[in-house]
């Protein structure tokens, strides 16, 4: 199939495919007549990258996996990857939590807005 062929059946834009190549996340099976030429694994492999850049994986990332996949090292990623957002939820509910109490404040100085985040209880 033809890179707009790809691009229309994988939903990803063809200059996103065109970079995908450039960054060798993808490779077109052959060229003829100038052209690239995909088959259907090239739109399995682009619904497998697609799925990693929404589950927060950087190309990097990507690139590692999809360089000779395999099961085990998708999920050694994934569990890496998973450990990550975890602790960046964790530090997101503290963030939450701090920003609440200073809509809560009603401070009209900063030696009182300093003096009330500094109480143990936060608000």
């Amino acid at each position: 199939m033809t890179i707009g062929e790809l691009s229309r059946r994988s939903g990803i834009p063809a200059s996103a495919i065109r970079y995908y190549e450039d960054i060798e996340l993808l490779e077109p099976l052959e060229r003829r007549g100038g052209k690239r030429v995909f088959d259907e694994s090239s739109v399995m492999r682009l619904t497998v990258i697609q799925f990693a850049k929404e589950a927060g994986f950087t190309l990097a990332e990507i690139r590692q996996l999809v360089r000779g996949f395999e099961g085990e090292r998708w999920k050694r990623l994934a569990e890496k990857k998973l450990a990550e957002v975890e602790a960046t939820a964790a530090r997101l509910a503290v963030m939450r939590e701090l920003l609440r109490t200073v809509v809560r404040c009603g401070c009209i100085d900063l030696d009182e807005c300093g003096r009330l985040i500094s109480r143990p209880t936060r608000g």
